[in-house]
């Protein structure tokens, strides 16, 4: 895995752990005041062996730490867009 790679995967996983806090408030309260979160992948050794490797570089002492596994993400939809409704009219 290139470092490319690996620092964009980090920075997807990231930006989708953020968004997952913000649509479950009840998981951010499980996570304690300056804690340094590490991101894992399931079945993804050569990425968690590097993150994890980043994480020991760049933890504080006696920081708290979390591991948060993640089974993988899912597809990202092409629209948002929820049950559109069309309507054929002769005028306007």
């Amino acid at each position: 895995m290139t470092d490319k790679d690996f620092f964009e995967k980090l920075s997807v996983l990231s930006t989708e752990f953020a968004k997952y806090i913000l649509e479950y408030p009840e998981i951010d309260e499980q996570i304690p005041d300056g804690a340094q979160v590490v991101l894992l992948l399931e079945n993804e050794t050569e990425f968690n062996e590097r993150n994890i490797a980043l994480a020991r570089e760049q933890r504080e002492e006696g920081q708290p730490v979390v591991f948060v596994k993640v089974k993988g993400l899912a597809s990202v939809p092409i629209s948002r867009i929820i049950n559109p409704e069309l309507k054929l009219v002769s005028s306007i």
